[in-house]
């Protein structure tokens, strides 16, 4: 048992004054290449990461209100989660419930299962608002739970498109399927390149960790993807899809963009954010391919040309991202290491870098980010390396 389990369920037992009957774990991500193209219906590559959410339940000893613990967050709600639920309005002290209730609601539509109320308490792992799917990690894991606690298993699919429904109507997030997929559906030490299209996805073994490591540097620049700069973006590709008359981004091609703002059915802005779209499709799908065959140098690559666009053409970085790659780009030319990659992962407007190396090479690595990081901005970033882990558990207690 991980014991960030065994930690969940003593913290449990220290609230409520018993064991609890189930424990629930589902893990963040971060995305290797691909960001920003699964609500346009693209191609991602993911992996989930070693960091997980953790939900420790037992039935409610008073039948008519759940508790709700999020001990991150210092924060204990009681709600009936045996009626219908609503979202909670965005600055009330309750919201966070939110990415459980809409959960609970959705399984209670999907399933027309009769949900108890619980005893329930939420630890994660994962850093709140870095970029690396800290929401979803939550929203699955609480759908494993209601599958042990109703007996009702649900299909991987479904299980994704519910969780991602939750988060629409709840949180309010117009997030892309890529999340909740990788936090369900994640194998250990592989990558998962997924098309948002078909929902459908392969499984890409990764290098060993003695040849390969991932590190993640945390920027501490948080940023709340419900707000408005992330909707904006979305919205923009779906104007350039209704112009170009097609479905998705999925469909255009760099020609149709480039016609579209010659004739001015598009803004400059409409034009740079559905040309990010377009090429990291097109860089995933190479990626992919060099992953699959050993060309790890390539795929290095292709995640410098990633985070360019990220910047310059879908602009959802900040400084502190950018400071980062730009010193692993650095370290790559002085170096002549081509096996040295970077770009920002998740959303953007803050949160993580993550860095492709050799294993041999994380320390001193580590130790230039931190003095770059550290002369800008003055703050240690937090740095943590992981591996590709598996999707969402039951934990046996």
């Amino acid at each position: 048992m991980l014991p960030a389990a065994r930690e969940t369920i003593n913290l449990f037992a220290a609230r409520f004054g018993r064991m609890p009957e189930i424990v629930v774990s589902a893990p963040g991500r971060v995305n290797l290449v691909g960001e920003h193209t699964d609500y346009n219906e693209g191609f991602v590559l993911p992996i989930a990461i070693d960091r997980r959410a953790f939900i420790a339940a037992s039935i409610s000893r008073h039948s008519s209100t759940s508790t709700l613990v999020a001990h991150d967050l210092g924060r204990e709600v009681r709600i009936n989660l045996a009626s219908p639920l609503t979202p909670i309005a965005r600055g009330d002290d309750r919201f966070f419930t939110n990415y459980l209730t809409g959960v609970v609601e959705q399984f209670r539509r999907r399933t027309d299962a009769d949900i108890p109320n619980l005893d329930l308490l939420v630890c994660s792992t994962v850093p709140l608002g870095a970029g690396l799917s800290s929401s979803a990690a939550v929203e699955v894991a609480m759908a494993t739970l209601l599958e042990a606690v109703t007996g009702i298993s649900l299909d991987p699919i479904e299980k994704i498109l519910l969780c991602q429904r939750a988060e629409h109507e709840f949180p309010g997030t117009p997030c892309g399927i890529m999340d909740m997929y990788t936090s369900v559906l994640a194998q250990r030490d592989h990558a998962l390149l997924i098309d948002c299209r078909t929902n459908t996805s392969t499984h890409i073994p990764l290098p060993p960790a003695e040849d390969m490591t991932v590190i993640v540097v945390d920027t501490g620049v948080r940023h709340d993807l419900s707000a408005g700069e992330y909707a904006e973006r979305r919205a923009a590709c779906e104007r350039v899809a209704g112009a170009l008359g097609i479905r998705s981004l999925r469909d255009a091609t760099v020609s149709m963009i480039d016609d579209a703002r010659a004739k001015h059915a598009i803004t400059e802005i409409e034009h740079r954010r559905a040309m990010h779209v377009v090429l990291e499709n097109i860089r995933t799908l190479l990626a992919a391919n060099a992953l699959r065959e050993g060309r790890l140098d390539e795929f290095c690559t292709q995640m410098f040309e990633s985070h360019r666009s990220l910047r310059h053409l879908y602009e959802v970085s900040c400084p502190e991202l950018d400071l980062i790659v730009d010193a692993a780009h650095d370290l790559r030319e002085r170096t002549g290491d081509t096996l040295l990659g970077a770009r920002m992962t998740g959303g953007g407007f803050g949160g993580c870098a993550i860095i492709l190396c050799r294993a041999g090479a994380a320390d001193s690595i580590e130790t230039v980010i931190r003095a770059r990081f550290q002369g800008a901005f003055g703050p240690n970033p937090e740095l943590f390396r992981t591996t590709a882990a598996a999707g969402a558990v039951t934990v046996h207690v």
